[in-house]
């Protein structure tokens, strides 16, 4: 069990004893070190607040996630796809039907839909998804923003008081991002996606801005990006990397499909970068990206791995071959790039030729 600093106590001998205690109780031997440490924050909150507005926050935002984990738990194992857009999408528009067809495919291939639950592309998410397979997580508001119809199961409905645990959730607990046209919360939730991922903050994902054919929208949109941020400077070309502009359904499943047909999922562990594969890549590939990306390196190189003993200790899928590499932490673009060489290898394929 990890060893709790000294310094990050209350300083009063009996109740350290009765949060350690309290902590030996309520958790399992891997997990008591964090719960101790989250009630020796709430008794210095206590302790050093006399404000109830900050404790009442802290109070709610806990509950908030606490619940939400406990609904995500067993479907962790599953890959789940946020939707996003707007809450004004007519039924009859062709986003509407779009998102609804979206949902519908990814469900028939096993993937889980999340939506805000709310009306409009939401609304269009959750009736698309087949039955069990999505989650609404609602915002309350005075206006606007009831739960749809096309829940199934109403414990999969989430109701959050904040944004902020709200989009907290939406990305932990996804792993696809898809935006339709909407408006300033569709651009917000977009727009901290693409800053999470830029900065590291969050883990590589496929994020696909969507609208139907004749639509201007995410075109538009683009011509700002690449005029007034990419020119001026605020931006890298290789941040463009970061998502994919569709105007059909097939091609946005394509693209999530695609993401994931090599790559697996990536571990910073103790400054290095694991990158875990659902199969070994050919050498040729391997390759490729060490001649091709030695720019996002710190050091060294990108060479095949066994599962660090982190990882082996968290259960992270032990099975799975892994590159390793000093990244950058920085040109999160050309990781994106790195990723979709490495989901075209064609290693299994050409060792099929030659057996045959």
């Amino acid at each position: 069990m990890k060893k709790i600093l000294k310094e990050y106590e209350i300083g009063d001998a009996v109740i350290d004893g009765l949060i350690t205690n309290l902590a030996k109780k309520s958790s399992s031997a891997e997990t008591e070190y964090l719960l101790r440490e989250i009630l020796t924050t709430a008794v210095k909150l206590g302790r050093e607040s006399s404000d109830r507005g900050d404790l009442k926050l802290v109070n709610n935002v806990l509950k908030e996630l606490r619940y939400s984990f406990k609904i995500f738990a067993p479907y962790r194992d599953v890959k789940k796809v946020i939707i996003f857009g707007s809450a004004r999408s007519k039924k009859t528009s062709a986003g509407y039907k779009m998102a609804e067809k979206f949902a519908r495919r990814l469900t028939e291939k096993g993937y889980m839909i999340v939506t805000g639950g709310g009306p409009g592309i939401m609304e269009a998410g959750n009736k698309g998804a087949a039955p069990g397979k999505d989650f609404a997580l609602n915002i309350r508001l005075p206006f606007e923003q009831k739960p749809n119809p096309y829940i199934d199961e109403k414990d999969k409905i989430i109701n959050f008081k904040y944004f902020f645990t709200r989009k907290l959730v939406f990305v932990k607990e996804t792993d696809a991002t898809a935006l339709f046209p909407g408006g300033f919360g569709t651009h917000d939730e977009g727009f901290e996606m693409l800053t999470l991922i830029q900065t590291g903050k969050s883990k590589p994902r496929p994020i696909v801005l969507m609208e139907p054919n004749g639509s201007t929208y995410w075109g538009t949109w683009k011509r700002f990006i690449n005029n007034e941020l990419l020119k001026n400077g605020y931006i890298e070309k290789e941040d463009l990397s970061l998502f994919r502009i569709v105007k059909n359904v097939d091609e946005a499943v394509r693209y999530i499909e695609d993401f994931y047909k090599v790559y697996h999922s990536i571990r910073y562990v103790s400054g290095l970068t694991v990158m875990r594969l659902n199969r070994k890549i050919s050498n040729r590939t391997l390759g490729f990206i060490n001649k091709n990306f030695k720019d996002i390196l710190a050091s060294g190189a990108i060479a095949p791995s066994l599962p660090t003993e982190k990882e082996i200790q968290d259960g992270e899928f032990p099975g799975l071959p892994r590159l390793e590499m000093n990244f950058n932490m920085r040109n999160y673009g050309r990781l994106y790039e790195m990723i979709a060489i490495i989901n075209k290898d064609r290693a299994r394929k050409n060792t099929s030729r030659r057996s045959a």
